[in-house]
């Protein structure tokens, strides 16, 4: 695809951390914009790695290096994955390139007085619920940024000055390490949708309490003749989406009326017609009802919004099909919060009650890896038949976490039964050793399972349960 050029001399933009989800995705959509792009990290991984490699933009080597924020750069842009004593980001934060932080860059990447004419919608992201919004927006009317690949976008990330419709992941974490606010505090939306609250981010909002304040502030900022649409039946968020604002329209939503036939999801519309869509679960249930309303703001009539649902495949790693066979599937989520993974596993089971259901976890986050918040995974995991959580003991001295015992693990999920492993190896020796006849396989995290090759392991599990079929 042919580069747009934007500027007679190209922009020259450092990024820092360089790898993350939305990171890469952000040099990417700079790069094809014009700009000359540089970026750096201390660990890369796919897709990121691949995609940044097929652009020439992938780092020469790993590592941070001071004098890579040269005197002649127009911006540095900082993720979250560098830590505030990071060498280049002490550098850039001293007299000379313009530091942006990530939330600001999609309003500062044109003429303010440009940026008031767009609505701008952020979708607190609780439970997968943005790419329902997205899938029902015609493509040219749209500017987004999120994290999770969608079918039909090379780019999650898109820079344009004419979308009229802005679209935001409403991230609650940190804006950057040196900015604490949460990134949905900067964003000014239009129309905001809370799709839920449940405390994470431990090592950021030490108590629910504080951590439901930075919603209550979101919620706040919906301006004059603004909408904020949320979920009614999540106890948390009714502490803060309450109707107190007489210039806001407050929309509370559920789970979208539906019926499942033969593993499959049907909604059920208003003059009683059936509409099959290719996700599942309470929780897509729910953002689909969401997406509905945030369409119905944009106006977008309900026979367009169905027809759109309905070929929606689901986004990357989102309840994400890896394999099928005659007798078992195998999933992957990005769940990791108790919440989450509560949601996931219950989904799986439901669409597919005759099946055993054998889930695994991958603790990789700070919150998840932490003593103190792991007794919020009390009861959780109840759903599959059989339970697993897996960690790497590697990735916490990385994070400069203490070391974390497998017995601790296991009795914050309080499951007698729960199985803790700690090696990449034995895990997939463990899941090999299964019988797959009438079984599914979920597996979830944010991280890779230490680079185990999921599809190569779908393969095998799918193929050995459509033997044991015939």
């Amino acid at each position: 695809m042919e580069r747009e050029t934007t500027h007679e001399r190209p922009e020259k933009i450092h990024l820092i951390a360089v790898g993350g989800s939305i990171m890469h995705n952000l040099a990417l959509a700079l790069h094809r914009r014009g700009a000359q792009v540089t970026g750096s990290d201390d660990e890369i991984f796919e897709p990121a790695k691949g995609r940044l490699a097929a652009a020439g933009l992938l780092p020469a080597q790993e590592g941070w290096d001071a004098a890579s924020i040269m005197p002649d750069l127009d911006a540095v842009i900082v993720g979250m994955h560098a830590r505030p004593d990071n060498p280049e980001l002490l550098r850039a934060q001293e007299p000379g390139p313009e530091n942006l932080l990530l939330p600001r860059v999609h309003l500062r990447s044109q003429p303010r007085q440009a940026a008031h004419r767009h609505w701008r919608l952020a979708w607190e992201n609780q439970h997968h619920g943005l790419h329902s919004a997205r899938a029902a927006l015609p493509r040219p009317q749209v500017r987004l940024r999120r994290g999770r690949p969608l079918a039909g976008f090379d780019l999650m990330v898109q820079l344009t000055d004419d979308a009229p419709i802005i679209i935001i992941e409403g991230d609650e974490y940190l804006s950057s390490p040196v900015d604490r606010r949460p990134k949905f505090h900067l964003y000014q939306h239009h129309i905001g949708v809370i799709s839920g609250i449940a405390w994470d981010h431990i090592n950021v909002f030490p108590t629910e309490e504080n951590y439901r304040e930075q919603f209550r502030i979101f919620a706040d900022m919906t301006p004059k003749a603004g909408v904020l649409i949320y979920d009614k039946d999540d106890e948390q968020t009714q502490l803060i989406a309450v109707p107190t604002n007489p210039d806001v329209t407050y929309i509370g939503y559920g789970p979208h009326e539906n019926v499942i036939r033969d593993g499959r999801t049907l909604l059920i519309t208003k003059k009683d017609e059936e509409v099959p869509i290719q996700v599942f679960g309470e929780h897509n249930l729910r953002n689909i009802s969401a997406a509905k309303e945030v369409c119905k703001q944009l106006g977008i009539k309900g026979k367009d919004f169905f027809k759109a649902v309905a070929s929606f495949p689901g986004a990357a790693r989102r309840l994400e099909l890896v394999k099928e066979g005659a007798t078992s599937v195998v999933y992957k989520d990005f769940a990791h919060a108790p919440s989450k993974l509560k949601a996931t596993a219950t989904a799986l089971k439901k669409q597919f009650p005759k099946r055993k259901l054998v889930a695994c976890l991958e603790l990789h986050t700070f919150s998840s890896l932490n003593p103190a918040f792991l007794p919020q995974y009390a009861h959780c995991f109840d759903a599959p038949d059989v339970a697993l959580v897996y960690f790497n003991p590697h990735v916490l001295e990385h994070k400069r976490l203490p070391p974390l015992a497998a017995a601790t693990v296991a009795e914050a999920f309080q499951r007698p039964d729960i199985k803790v492993i700690t090696n990449s190896a034995e895990l997939a020796a463990f899941l090999r050793a299964q019988s797959w006849a009438n079984a599914n396989l979920l597996l979830m995290s944010s991280g890779t399972f230490d680079g185990l090759d999921l599809t190569a392991l779908a393969t095998e599990i799918t193929g050995e349960a459509s033997g044991a079929a015939v």
